[in-house]
């Protein structure tokens, strides 16, 4: 019975691959995947030149220890207009990253970073309802950055591919 199950699902699996092959999903797949964290780091990277967006890291920056220490170093505006001048640089980057394996490597690597850091704050600060019962009830700061955990993997996933193919452009090994 489960072998008739497992017959047909790869029937249908291999009919799809039919129709469209699994190489287009692929490209498909990693034209997506770019384009989803492009997107993010160039429209919040241009609303980081924004008193809204400058008031809006206030809590998040002030409260990580981490990242603390950009206020007295560059100010307010100095330090929010800074991140969004690295989130713009990176998805150029990125955008790149089609034509250039370097620009992969580099734009992927700060993309890591940038979201290593967002990521990282998850730990610095209250993410889930406390009245609620705490986990898994995660608040609006919480929803805010979780979503980085996708935009860090994708600009890995941008590193490693990037570092291959600049790999198998040269006969350095």
């Amino acid at each position: 019975m489960t072998r008739t199950i497992t017959s047909a699902a790869d029937r249908a699996i291999l009919g799809v691959d039919r129709i469209i092959p699994a190489g287009t999903i692929t490209k498909i797949g990693r034209g997506v995947a770019l384009a989803g964290v492009v997107l993010p780091l160039l429209l919040i990277g241009v609303l980081k030149y924004t008193q809204i967006e400058v008031d809006a890291l206030k809590p998040l920056i002030t409260n990580t220890p981490w990242l603390s220490w950009l206020y007295p170093v560059f100010g307010e505006v100095g330090a929010t207009a800074l991140l969004g001048t690295a989130e713009i640089f990176t998805a150029i980057l990125l955008i790149a990253s089609i034509w250039s394996a370097r620009a992969g490597v580099l734009g992927g690597a700060i993309g890591s970073m940038t979201f290593l850091t967002t990521v990282s704050v998850m730990f610095a600060l209250p993410i889930w309802y406390a009245d609620l019962g705490g986990f898994p009830w995660i608040n609006p700061v919480g929803q805010f950055l979780l979503k980085d955990v996708s935009l860090l993997g994708v600009s890995i996933f941008i590193l490693g591919e990037s570092i291959a193919r600049v790999r198998a452009q040269t006969s350095l090994t």
